[in-house]
């Protein structure tokens, strides 16, 4: 029987959330920020060598494909926050919940800001994002691949920058999915995938 090529994406995309969830688990768990920023690289990890959707990567290529892909991308976003939010509400009822006022703070933080900071930290993410991703798949040595995407996760983690998937985890982690924090991880969506397509475009016109 042939399978719905939407269904299929967006349950990859829930498995993707999932594995976001869970390096935002370990970071929020972790006392050490360095090492929480380190131990997250295992979502993006999962993603790669496994083949599930994170809209962060998926958006890079969007001008290197056709317009199923294009239009694949918002199934892929509300896939991820299903697998980001189903998680953060399976951990609430765990003794892991604890970190849920770890998650509030970070929230909080968050809102403080303005729209235009966000929006350009989610630019700055996917920059680190796509070099992650692109460094995995065109990096020849194995060890190279995983440095990539364990260095592009560190940095943008370390600067502060803003990562719409890994936010609805954070949101629904903190029990905080409000319309407030649902446009603020759409301005950092609209971020990320500004972010995720300036050095692929550079290069194609540029290079």
């Amino acid at each position: 029987m042939k399978q719905n090529p939407y269904l299929v994406t967006l349950v990859k995309a829930v498995i993707a959330g999932m594995f976001i969830a869970i390096g935002g688990t370990v970071f929020l768990s972790v006392e050490n920020k360095n090492l929480g920023a380190l131990l997250f690289a295992v979502g993006l990890f999962a993603i790669c060598t496994q083949g599930y959707l994170l809209f962060t990567g998926k958006v890079c290529y969007v001008f290197d494909n056709d317009v199923f892909f294009a239009k694949q991308l918002p199934v892929i976003w509300l896939g991820n926050f299903i697998g980001t939010f189903v998680t953060a509400r399976l951990l609430l009822l765990t003794r892991v919940a604890g970190i849920s006022e770890r998650a509030a703070g970070m929230c909080e933080t968050k809102l403080a800001q303005s729209y235009l900071s966000a929006f350009i930290l989610a630019i700055f993410c996917d920059i680190m994002i796509w070099l992650a991703v692109e460094g995995y798949k065109s990096i020849p040595h194995e060890f190279g691949k995983y440095l990539a995407i364990i260095f592009g996760v560190i940095v943008f983690i370390l600067c502060g920058f803003e990562h719409c998937v890994a936010n609805m985890f954070y949101f629904s982690m903190a029990d905080m999915v409000t319309p407030e924090a649902v446009a603020f991880i759409l301005v950092c969506t609209a971020g990320n995938a500004v972010g995720g397509v300036l050095l692929p475009l550079g290069k194609k016109f540029f290079s």
